[in-house]
């Protein structure tokens, strides 16, 4: 018996779902089948066997139905790719908004000192082993427009070559002065103020100037200097 169950369940998994239909609707009606008398008609399927047949048709065919594929999942290397393309966009957006606000800056100055009325002042340093700057003081025309305090890391990019733009203003057409006043430490790391002066004539265009500060090594002193970049 057991030998037939086995070969049986073999067949089944071999049958397509229309066979296996048939087979639960065969087994239905031997368990249950319909009282027939010795001699009548051949057996007519009743209302409750029929619903039973339905039921075994239907639980055969779920049986035998495929199982749903699973949703692809996401590639990594699609993933890694959207992630680059979006660092590239942020980085685009950056270098979009530092050159928006350089194009606004440049407009602004152009703006507010235009080149007919402009005076720029700049400050340079050579050498500066005998004079170790603090502060600078401008006036120009006997008013103060900026006194300036200096920290050591600004003063060691001056010292390493660079040329600060100390101040940027108007002036109209006609003569004018510049004074200058340079604090800081001078020889022997001893308090040291000098001062330094220029006329100049503002033209028509922009006018720009230069503070610079060198070393005079015959008198082992500073030298402060004002430069007209005509």
């Amino acid at each position: 018996m057991s030998h037939m169950l086995f070969a049986r369940s073999r067949l089944l998994r071999r049958l397509g779902a229309g066979v296996l239909a048939a087979f639960l609707a065969s087994a239905v009606l031997a368990a249950d089948p319909p009282a027939t008398p010795a001699g009548a008609a051949p057996p007519v399927v009743s209302p409750a066997q029929r619903e039973k047949i339905e039921k075994a048709v239907g639980a055969g065919a779920q049986a035998l139905a495929p199982a749903p594929a699973a949703a692809p999942a996401a590639a990594p290397a699609e993933a890694a790719t959207d992630t680059r393309g979006l660092d590239q966009e942020i980085q685009g957006l950056k270098k979009d908004v530092v050159d928006l606000n350089r194009d606004l800056f440049v407009l602004e100055e152009e703006l507010l000192f235009p080149a007919n009325t402009q005076v720029a002042v700049f400050l340079s340093v050579d050498i500066g082993d005998f004079f170790a700057l603090d502060s600078v003081q401008l006036k120009i025309d006997q008013k103060e427009v900026i006194n300036y305090l200096y920290t050591p890391r600004e003063v060691d990019a001056l010292l390493k070559g660079g040329v600060q733009r100390l101040y940027v203003g108007n002036l109209k057409v006609g003569p004018h002065e510049l004074v200058a006043f340079f604090n800081g430490k001078g020889p022997s790391d001893r308090a040291y103020k000098r001062g330094a002066s220029l006329r100049f004539e503002k033209g028509v265009g922009a006018k720009y100037l230069e503070l610079k500060i060198a070393d005079r090594q015959r008198k082992l002193q500073p030298e402060f200097e004002i430069h007209d970049w005509e």
